[in-house]
């Protein structure tokens, strides 16, 4: 991801290689493709590793958010210790094979979109080659998140379904999905877009720009290009403590959105969903529900996530650099 810095060519000098006949262009395209098939494979195993890292803390977080059930850590405790024993330790895990199918593709959208939107950010403000300023980071982390959720939403709902049902309703994702469609309407698949995108805009766009401004700040105070593995983790961590916790409640809405169908509720729309969680459980219970869990869970998967997107680049950059020097 780095400080919005980007790479040049690499310099071929000194080695056999003849420039009459290799034209500047293709192998500047090439470059580009490299570039965003690095931050897609990239994007994809971050995604892939931190959500697997915290499935049953999000499973269990689901399951309070979309139920009128009063949180605690003593209740969530319990939940999962119940879980366990009813169906057993993977089933802590389950929807995340789900998971999985939206958060590959989600991340390896979100991650290679915002270092693309970086650069075009870039290019439009002219700081090309340098890291952006603070509205510009917060745009491109915004976009990113938009771009990634509005092209995998569908894969998002299934997922909330299967962690909130049992494994007799559906037995996979396929299931899922045509369960959906033939009793609910292929509509029921978007329940929930809206709050999805309305929390989208800050939560990634806080996310990415709590994340890049701490790495520039450790960049000018240390006078090192980049952060150790260690402190990429604490800015991850608190990038995820500060964009989860703004765009919460909409987050509790757009489960409970998303699972209306099967947990005997219907909900219409944002403001009626908010108006009748409030209603019922009160502003704080209802629509923070969890938020704490979220403190545990969400800073771990985010600093899991961009460390390992990041070093990831890192590894791959080195690897090609090697075979480009090989050749």
């Amino acid at each position: 991801m780095g400080n919005g810095v980007r790479e040049g060519p690499v310099d071929f000098q000194g080695q056999d290689v003849e420039p009459v006949t290799s034209p500047p262009l293709p192998s500047e395209d090439n470059q580009e493709k490299k570039k965003v098939l690095n931050s897609l494979m990239s994007g994809a195993l971050a995604g892939a590793v931190a959500k697997t890292a915290v499935a049953p803390l999000d499973r269990t977080k689901i399951m309070f958010q979309v139920s009128s059930k009063r949180f605690s850590a003593k209740e969530a405790y319990r939940l999962i210790y119940r879980t366990y024993l009813n169906e057993g330790f993977w089933s802590l895990w389950r929807g995340n094979s789900a998971t999985m199918v939206r958060v590959i593709p989600y991340a390896a959208i979100q991650f290679c979109a915002h270092e693309e939107y970086k650069q075009l950010l870039g290019s439009y403000y002219g700081f090309q080659g340098k890291a952006l300023t603070p509205f510009p980071r917060f745009i491109a982390g915004s976009l990113a998140g938009t771009t990634a959720a509005m092209l995998t939403y569908p894969l998002d709902m299934v997922r909330a379904r299967m962690a909130v049902t049992p494994k007799e309703m559906y037995s996979n994702i396929v299931h899922v999905f045509i369960r959906i469609s033939r009793e609910e309407g292929l509509k029921t698949l978007y329940r929930g877009f809206t709050p999805t995108i309305l929390g989208v805009i800050p939560y990634a766009g806080l996310s990415f720009f709590t994340y890049e401004t701490l790495k520039k700040l450790h960049a000018d105070h240390s006078g090192k290009s980049q952060p150790s593995p260690p402190e990429r983790l604490l800015f991850g961590a608190c990038a995820g403590l500060i964009g989860q916790s703004a765009s919460y409640p909409l987050d509790v809405v757009r489960r409970r959105m998303q699972t209306a169908g099967v947990m005997g509720h219907t909900y219409s729309s944002i403001l009626l969903t908010m108006q009748e969680i409030v209603r019922e459980e009160g502003l704080i219970r209802g629509l923070y529900k969890g938020l704490s869990m979220n403190w545990v869970k969400g800073p771990i998967a985010v600093g899991i996530s961009f460390t390992t997107f990041d070093l990831t680049q890192i590894l791959l950059r080195k690897l090609q650099h090697s075979s480009n020097v090989e050749r």
